[in-house]
């Protein structure tokens, strides 16, 4: 698997680039957390420190909450160099661990949102009718396509947005997922109707970005990111006249991979179907 490639400069760096090798080693991606550890690289080599264990003042000062930061953003830092500490003294080389008592990590839970066929269909209209732009005249037929995805196939948005051109096997109807949870893969079979959006994909969008290998280009020459995935899905959610409740409050984009597995379970039970025994095998092909 590719990983974005992050030098490390500290006197720290061997430590911290073995920890993130170990965590890629037994299947984490640790890509979000490898750009955190880089600003706690930073921070050491800002305060001149030149030494070879995490001391108490460097463990305090990197924990001490942030202006205007989240409780749960600055338990993610507290997390990470307590990891990392614990990994150095398996090394031998004896640092602070930061107290476990000393915060309280709350647990957000969401509820997770499961749209109505109702609400998907006007989702999906709002989709198809998105304005283009002249920095990505295609952007319409690309978010129509790529929420039906997301919904139709139960993929996570990280999943659609890496998907390449060469994964996508309209022979076969189907998807080769890459990298997925814990950097599994998996072939997903799409439904006829899908399949038939995705032929008129290609000969209307695809056919003008031979240049871009990826299925959903975005104009930079790659993929869309999923922070900006997420927030077309937040302008469709007006435009479809399903409210947000902000930050944190839903509907996510990851609400669709969960209306996906209601309808299919309910889809099960009008059909008579048993649901013990088939409820192994949705959960192998969503990967969770």
């Amino acid at each position: 698997m590719e990983h974005k490639t992050i030098l490390y400069s500290s006197s720290l760096s061997y430590m911290i680039a073995g920890f993130i090798e170990e965590k890629r080693a037994v299947g984490y991606k640790y890509d979000t957390e490898a750009s955190i550890l880089k600003r706690l690289d930073n921070l050491l080599i800002q305060k001149g420190f030149t030494g070879e264990i995490l001391t108490k003042e460097m463990v305090l000062l990197w924990t001490q909450k942030r202006w205007a930061e989240a409780d749960s953003t600055r338990n993610a830092r507290i997390s990470l160099i307590k990891g990392l500490a614990q990994y150095m003294n398996k090394l031998g080389n004896g640092s602070y661990i930061y107290p476990e008592k000393a915060t309280s990590i709350v647990r957000y839970r969401y509820n997770a949102y499961i749209f109505s066929e109702n609400e998907l269909a006007r989702l999906f209209d709002a989709a198809d009718k998105l304005p283009s732009s002249s920095v990505s005249p295609y952007r319409r037929y690309i978010f129509s396509l790529l929420f039906r995805m997301l919904y139709g196939c139960g993929l996570r948005v990280s999943e659609a947005s890496n998907l390449k051109k060469i994964d996508v096997n309209l022979k076969d109807g189907t998807l080769f997922i890459h990298h997925a949870k814990l950097d599994k893969e998996r072939i997903v079979p799409m439904n006829k109707s899908l399949v038939e959006r995705c032929k008129k994909y290609q000969r209307s969008v695809l056919r003008y970005n031979l240049d871009n290998p990826y299925y959903f280009p975005s104009p930079c020459g790659r993929n869309f990111s999923v922070k900006t995935i997420y927030l077309i899905f937040r302008k469709i959610l007006w435009k479809a006249g399903i409210s947000h409740g902000g930050r944190g409050r839903g509907p996510r984009i990851h609400d669709l991979r969960w209306t996906y597995a209601i309808h299919c379970l309910k889809k099960w039970v009008l059909n008579g179907k048993n649901i013990t025994v088939l409820m192994p095998y949705l959960s192998i092909y969503l990967v969770h």
